[in-house]
């Protein structure tokens, strides 16, 4: 009698996937989790400087506009820098490429914390933006190509980080600022140090480059920009970003609070803005669609920096409208980059760049027009421009609703 033909039952290996099977969101490979403890420390580093910003201006006798270039500078490198991240990344390979920004932030950082002028540190912080770059594009798209969740899991694993990170980060921030301005320029260089070695051990040496055949070129991200519904939401997050940066590079200097208390605002701001990420922006896009709870986020956003715009000088509506921008933020966030990251053809480190220069062109310039414009008029114009953006950019995607309505066919598992 002839036997059955054999099947194969033996059971997957462990980190493995059943055919046709997809992991939950906490069910990732050891790779993706070591990118992902790597983020919170990186993003860390944004946070720990927010609560000094006042300080920085009162010892080293600078201005409101002067102060606010340490975001300017860091912006307008990092946008710069997105060009070439995947030129490098391909050559360098995911893991290489993560631990050269990590060392490049943490040498930066740590000179920052020795320098002694205003312009030193402006331009120490562009050399920050350059290692910031070089992270940040890289650990997009290594989470997304190395996790078996799916993008938008894999994208909202990502902004979990960036909450978590810019959340913990004001809290230390203000603590290590009490002490001295230069303490958390000197604590982010400690931290990525940590970083360093955490993803060095962890994430193993990868043999195919940020998950691409073919070496990327320079032109790469601007053909990316040909496809009209990458375009439109790099413009649009360039338009938002004023308004988001104007929040985060300006309102320090209006609140009236000492170091510890920015960092216990900053640290509401980004625990609200870490929940929502995660949690609120998938159900909204299961409920609404991407592209209308996008819309719906940005009109509250542009509301809310028009209230404190109204009553800068009352403190508490300022702290209130600060805390509760987290939440807003932390949809939107989550929302654009699952949108940006289905929104056209090509691969996700290119898309990443080519949206990413775009995006932090708006947050080059928000920072340094809000600190002039208070000088020049009155510190409510800068939150009332502000809100202007963000309206603006919400009638820009609304303008070209036909070029991004595929968007919304992208589910959460995808």
């Amino acid at each position: 009698m002839a036997s059955a033909p054999k099947t194969n039952t033996a059971p997957p290996q462990q980190g493995q996937l059943k055919p046709n099977e997809k992991a939950g969101l906490l069910s990732q490979p050891k790779a993706v989790w070591a990118v992902f403890f790597a983020s919170i420390i990186a993003f860390m580093g944004l946070g720990l400087v927010d609560p000094i910003l006042p300080a920085i201006a009162e010892q080293l006798h600078a201005s409101h506009s002067e102060v606010t270039l340490l975001f300017t500078s860091y912006n307008a490198v990092m946008a710069v820098a997105m060009l070439i991240t995947g030129v490098i990344s391909t050559r360098l390979g995911i893991k290489w490429t993560l631990l050269s920004g990590i060392v490049i932030i943490a040498v930066f950082s740590a000179l920052g914390g020795f320098s002694n002028g205003i312009w030193t540190l402006v331009g120490l912080r562009g050399g920050w933006g350059l290692g910031n770059a070089l992270f940040v594009a890289t650990a997009l798209s290594a989470i997304v190509s190395l996790s078996n969740s799916g993008t938008a899991k894999a994208i909202i694993l990502y902004e979990a980080a960036i909450g978590l990170g810019i959340s913990v980060g004001p809290l230390l921030g203000g603590w290590l600022g009490g002490m001295s301005w230069r303490g958390p320029f000197l604590g982010v260089a400690a931290l990525m140090i940590i970083a360093f070695f955490g993803l060095f051990i962890l994430m193993p040496k990868s043999t195919t480059p940020t998950g691409v055949k073919s070496r990327s070129s320079l032109m790469d991200p601007f053909r990316a920009l040909k496809h009209r519904s990458l375009l439109v939401f790099g413009i649009a997050a360039a338009l938002y970003n004023f308004g988001f940066f104007t929040l985060l590079a300006y309102a320090p200097f209006v609140m009236g609070l000492d170091e510890h208390g920015l960092g216990f605002v900053f640290l509401g701001w980004g625990v609200l803005l870490a929940i929502t990420s995660v949690f609120m922006a998938p159900k909204m896009t299961e409920w609404f669609g991407t592209i209308k709870s996008m819309c719906l986020m940005l009109i509250l956003f542009a509301l809310l920096l028009v209230v404190m715009g109204i009553w800068t000088s009352t403190q508490w509506v300022i702290i209130a409208a600060v805390i509760l921008a987290g939440a807003l933020l932390g949809n939107n966030n989550t929302l654009i980059t699952i949108a940006v990251m289905n929104a056209a053809p090509v691969e996700r480190s290119t898309a990443s760049a080519a949206y990413s220069f775009l995006r932090f062109i708006g947050g080059a310039v928000a920072p340094f027009t809000a600190g002039k414009l208070s000088e020049i008029y009155n510190p409510s114009v800068p939150f009332l421009v502000g809100g202007g953006f963000v309206v603006v950019s919400v009638l820009f995607i609304w303008a070209n609703k036909k070029h991004i309505n595929h968007v919304d066919n992208i589910g959460i598992g995808h």
